[in-house]
């Protein structure tokens, strides 16, 4: 436990708050707030999200809650729809592949917006904002697999952005990543690439602003986070797995790191992914896709590209850092009692390490990524989209029956 602030001011997990519910039902009566979960239909057949949707009963003054579904039939649809009955607040669910949907989004194309994203949670997501902040002001998001949800998590992510006295605009998660079964140290991808990669590039191209903030993140790549409507309305939105770092660098871009804030919610535990027996899959895939967005992040915040010879140099550090890294882990579990396999956690700094000059020399051929525009980008060309999409989303359940 500790009790250190920097440049992301961060709410610590102390043990000694208990509920906040009140707290939270009372302030959410004076800023309307949505709570948006995007989803495949497969979370349905899962336990985690009926435990997500127990826990969300309780907040009984919460605006809207925004299911951003994708799903293979209507008859998933209406499933998913009777699992949210009953909830004490208007739930919205929006089916963001449906045949109405696509057809408006694809309809988008002759104002030369390109809306049609990649199937996957960065295009949920798009369209969640665009549904959400239609009647809330404040949004906060979770995904549809922690196994771990309890009345903290809403709690904290919200309450600091209801308070407008310390003029917070966006806040993001950190936890403790354990297997809930094995207790092990979970969070591959944060603990072996993204940490040993932010501490490359400080030591390659120097602690410029934009390395600082990342660093400042105790879980850059957390799923759950939280943000004001303006905010929300201004943002890019990536459509790969380098969602959360392409969304803090939208954000680094939108507001000063004195409108932000991370918040520990202790322990974590949700679905896990392999590591993948090549770069087109597992954690692999994602951390190829990560590393896009990092390098991305350099050239749009701080006007930096790695030459040849610095990814030499990378591909060198990366790998001596990482190890120093598996070590560390080794004496935190060690002393603390929890399984570490130390020879899997070296094979995967190794596999991670050999991504970096492949992924990087991809990257740099062909920088630009899709993201898709920001709804305030959008509603400039077209006021009405916002509204249009949450017909759209629920057009199709309405007017089909299940067979």
């Amino acid at each position: 436990m500790d009790f250190q602030q920097g440049l992301i001011t961060t709410i610590h997990e102390y043990g000694l708050t208990q509920d906040l519910l009140k707290q939270l039902n009372k302030k959410l009566k004076k800023k309307p707030t949505a709570i948006l979960i995007p989803c495949l239909y497969e979370e349905f057949e899962r336990p985690a999200l009926k435990d997500i949707r127990e826990v969300l009963k309780n907040l009984s003054s919460l605006n809207e809650l925004v299911i951003a579904l994708s799903a293979k039939s209507v008859d998933q649809v209406k499933s998913a729809e009777k699992f949210f009955d009953s909830m004490p607040f208007p739930v919205h669910l929006q089916w963001t592949n449906s045949p109405s949907v696509i057809e408006l989004l694809k309809f988008q194309e002759k104002n030369g917006l390109e809306l049609l994203g990649t199937p996957g949670k960065g295009w949920a997501v798009w369209q969640g904002i665009g549904v959400a902040t239609r009647k809330s002001d404040v949004v906060a998001l979770f995904d549809a697999d922690i196994r771990t949800f309890n009345n903290l998590y809403p709690s904290k992510m919200i309450l600091p952005l209801l308070d407008d006295s310390y003029g917070i605009s966006y806040v993001k998660a950190f936890y403790s990543r354990l297997s809930l079964e094995t207790n092990e140290l979970q969070g591959r991808a944060t603990r072996l690439f993204v940490g040993p990669l932010l501490a490359s590039l400080e030591q390659l191209v120097g602690k410029g602003p934009f390395i600082q903030y990342l660093q400042s993140f105790r879980y850059p790549l957390a799923g759950e986070f939280a943000f004001t409507k303006d905010l929300a309305m201004n943002l890019r939105i990536p459509c790969d797995w380098g969602l959360e770092i392409g969304l803090l660098s939208e954000v680094y871009r939108n507001v000063r790191t004195s409108k932000i804030a991370q918040v520990d919610l202790g322990l974590f535990d949700h679905k896990h992914k392999i590591i993948g027996c090549s770069s087109k899959e597992g954690l692999q895939r994602m951390c190829t896709e990560i590393l896009s967005s990092v390098l991305r992040g350099l050239m749009e915040h701080q006007a930096e590209t790695l030459t040849n010879t610095q990814l030499s140099t990378l591909e060198v550090l990366y790998k001596r850092v990482g190890e120093d890294r598996v070590k560390q882990f080794g004496l935190d579990s060690a002393i603390n009692k929890i399984p570490y396999d130390r020879h899997e956690e070296e094979l995967s700094v190794q596999k991670f390490a050999k991504l970096l000059r492949p992924a990087t020399k991809n990257f740099l051929e062909s920088p630009a990524t899709q993201q898709l525009p920001s709804w305030s980008r959008v509603l400039s060309c077209e006021e009405k989209l916002q509204e249009d999409l949450a017909i759209a989303g629920l057009k199709d359940i309405k007017n089909t029956k299940i067979k």
